[in-house]
């Protein structure tokens, strides 16, 4: 007998049998949830050894020139017709004109093809525009993002028949119709397995004549776009009782298309998330009859319905909130720094105060890396890539990110923020966070159930095709496949180890990294803690096993690490795409401190909490000989991180790209001529300051200034009044309406 076939006798062979009868059952939503889109550099972070030649080839995300005009012309005319304030509290809606405007130049069909009068523009591009008008309106940029992502649009391109795709698809197109997409329910929402949302399969009359159909009923809510869609795709559990379509009686989650007009649909009144005012509101639907050919894909996709809609969140996820997020803190950074810049206290600059360069070094690290990471998702996205994994981390971390930025921002413009009003440019914006961190799957969720759960699985290179073989039918076969994947695993984990404990103990001296300037000692680290990782993540799978699943706070903290390495690979790409920029370098280097800190507490978390004690002794002294050794920034280099954002250069530009910048009379464009007026006049205050002289007019006399410099100096000084100054109102305006007023006057949506 071989030494292969006695390894495969006494020991493939009992593992085998002992992982058929251990491993946990996996629903059918988990299994189509992990076949759901597909892997990209998170599996190559899961190696243990990326390939950063690899990240550095990708080509980086850029727009076309049909694109740049798009965003140059109808972008730029759209947000000059936005007013938030307006919107939200006048008004209750986008006005009329907007609504025409939205749908007359395609902005609802921005994904959707040429060919079906779509613009047909890149990820890339659709993220720039969803960044530029949210800046201006989340209202607006929730009305324009929605349609272009998870919803019809998506589906039929993905999944659709082909007389679907050329009935719809132009007609969303060109606005004639108006998507939502019906998922949440009362009863089910994280958990669609738990859908009482019901498609009976039965006959029924359509359009005269008897076929063979679905009779719906269904209550949902949290729609967005649902109190005005014509057309509204619905996630419901087809059933088949009478067997007319086959064996089957149970036949799982499907999507169909319901016209908002077809008898028994009711269209609810409206939800108010947050205060802000998108259309958003439940719907319900009593005996609604629709024949097979409504289901997306036709009755051949019967069933298919989770899988479609997780392949389609694997793309959108990845587009939507996260430009939402960038945006936000790119405008944190912009009108912060420039607030802490005009805005003095004991006759210095706030900003120059070590209590508010803390937050503002906070502030300029999460603008950059929430926007590196969104152009490297993009950029995946748009060479044909639909990362599940990666688009949860960035939903998760940028809108976490964007919170962070955002609640740093309120604190440093204190009551400027806190007092209502048109010229307020964070209230809003403040109000709005707890949407982004709920959608698309709410945060707690995504970060202890799928960063790594789904990941550990889906991105390791061999633990998925383990799972398939023990989950195959034939033992036989099963074995073989097993066998294989389980001896390569076997290798690629003494590998990681043997790699993990050297770059431990040498501090990463010797581990891979291209050679990028001053960038270079970053993508050792990043290898280091990559092998580090994966080391963990094999011991926690093997000592845990199925009980992992139940472990959520561990596959948290794992996927905390998982989420970072992701992260701080953009931040690298993104300084290399940007031409190394040395005066971007301490932005940069605080991101990759704050990082690798992250990275260390959680190693330290992990190994505290692993069940098996000797194994997590043997692990910290494997890969933590010297305990902590990163703890975050130096005072200095936040510093250097917050004086980026109190003057004007190239890197504060580079921050805060793609803003929309308001000419008019409203708080950000009060805000950037204070700003420059300040910036300007500081060699006249400088002198003042060094003569000291603080009447002007003494000063004029002695010949410090002249009578420009006094009229600038004025300029400056009204320019910043106006910026500090607040919002009032008569108190009859904020009654609303004398009777009670509207928001008084509400009712359950159930």
């Amino acid at each position: 007998m071989t030494l292969k076939e006695l390894r495969r006798q006494w020991l493939s062979r009992p593992i085998f049998t002992w992982g058929r009868k251990v491993m946990p059952a996996m629903s059918d939503t988990e299994r189509e949830a992990l076949e759901a889109g597909d892997v990209w550099w998170d599996a190559e972070l899961f190696t243990g050894q990326p390939d950063w030649a690899r990240l550095l080839a990708t080509p980086a995300a850029k727009l076309s020139p049909d694109e740049e005009a798009f965003l140059a012309g109808p972008v730029e005319e759209l947000c000059a017709m936005l007013d938030d304030w307006r919107i939200n509290w006048e008004l209750g809606d986008l006005p009329p004109e907007v609504w025409a405007f939205i749908k007359a130049k395609g902005f609802f069909g921005m994904i959707i093809p040429k060919d079906y009068g779509g613009l047909g523009f890149s990820a890339y591009a659709h993220s720039e525009v969803v960044r530029k008008v949210s800046t201006r309106s989340v209202a607006a940029a929730v009305t324009v993002m929605v349609p272009n992502s998870l919803g019809p649009g998506e589906l039929l391109m993905r999944y659709g028949t082909p007389e679907q795709r050329q009935f719809w698809l132009p007609r969303l197109a060109d606005g004639r119709e108006v998507p939502c997409f019906g998922l949440t329910s009362p009863e089910a929402g994280s958990d669609a397995a738990a859908m009482t949302d019901r498609g009976v399969i039965c006959k029924g009359l359509h359009e005269g004549r008897e076929v063979i159909g679905l009779r719906l009923n269904w209550h949902k809510r949290y729609i967005t776009l649902g109190p005005v869609a014509t057309v509204l795709g619905l996630a419901f559990k087809a059933y088949d009782p009478d067997h007319l379509i086959g064996d089957k009686e149970d036949l799982g989650i499907t999507v169909a298309l319901v016209p908002t007009d077809t008898p028994g649909v009711e269209i609810g009144a409206r939800h108010l998330p947050s205060l802000q005012v998108f259309q958003n509101g439940p719907n319900w639907g009593r005996d609604v009859f629709l024949p097979l050919d409504a289901i997306i894909g036709g009755p051949a996709n019967i069933g298919e319905g989770w899988k479609m809609l997780m392949s389609a969140l694997a793309a959108g996820r990845g587009i939507s909130l996260p430009s939402l997020s960038a945006a936000a803190a790119a405008f944190c950074a912009r009108t912060t720094g420039a607030y802490a810049r005009i805005r003095e206290q004991f006759n210095i600059p706030i900003g120059k105060f070590e209590g508010i360069e803390e937050p503002l070094g906070r502030i300029a690290g999460a603008a950059y890396l929430i926007d590196a990471a969104r152009r490297l998702t993009c950029a995946g996205l748009d060479q044909g890539h639909h990362p599940a994994v990666i688009s949860g981390i960035m939903k998760l971390h940028a809108t976490e990110r964007m919170r962070g930025a955002v609640n740093d921002a309120m604190d440093v413009h204190a009551g400027k923020a806190v007092i209502d009003g048109p010229q307020n440019y964070l209230g809003s914006l403040y109000r709005a966070v707890p949407i982004g961190i709920t959608v698309e799957g709410a945060n707690i969720l995504t970060r202890n159930l799928i960063v790594f759960g789904q990941g550990a699985i889906r991105s390791h290179p061999y633990l998925l095709e383990e799972m398939m073989a023990l989950g195959e039918a034939d033992s036989e076969r099963g074995f073989e496949r097993f066998d294989k994947a389980f001896w390569s695993h076997a290798g690629h984990s003494t590998r990681n180890a043997l790699r993990a404990w050297l770059h431990s103990w040498t501090g990463g001296l010797f581990a891979t990294a291209p050679r990028a300037g001053e960038a270079t000692r970053f993508y050792g680290q990043l290898s280091r803690y990559a092998a580090t990782f994966a080391l963990l993540s094999d011991i926690a799978l093997l000592t845990l096993g199925g009980a992992l699943k139940r472990r959520e706070m561990l596959s948290a903290r794992l996927g905390d690490i998982l989420s970072e390495l992701y992260l701080l690979s953009a931040a690298l790409k993104r300084w290399d795409d940007e031409g190394r920029q040395e005066a971007d370098l301490p932005v940069l280097e605080w991101c990759m401190e704050t990082g690798f800190k992250t990275i260390q507490l959680r190693i330290v978390e992990v190994l505290a909490n692993l069940p098996n004690r000797p194994v997590a002794w043997l692990l910290r002294f494997m890969i933590q000989p010297f305990g902590t050794t990163r703890h975050g920034p130096r005072d200095t280099l936040t510093q250097a991180c917050a004086q980026l954002l109190l003057e004007p250069s190239a890197t504060r530009d580079r921050l805060t790209a793609g803003l929309y910048a308001p000419t008019d009379d409203s708080g950000p464009a009060r805000l950037e001529r204070a700003f420059l007026l300040v910036h300007d006049t500081e060699p006249v205050r400088k002198t003042l300051r060094a003569a000291h002289v603080s009447d002007l007019k003494a000063a004029q006399q002695q010949g410090l200034i002249t009578e420009i410099d006094v009229q600038r100096l004025a300029a400056a000084q009204e320019a910043v009044r106006k910026v500090i100054e607040v919002d009032d109102f008569p108190p009859r305006v904020l009654t609303r309406h004398e009777a009670g007023g509207a928001l008084a006057q509400t009712r359950a949506a159930g």
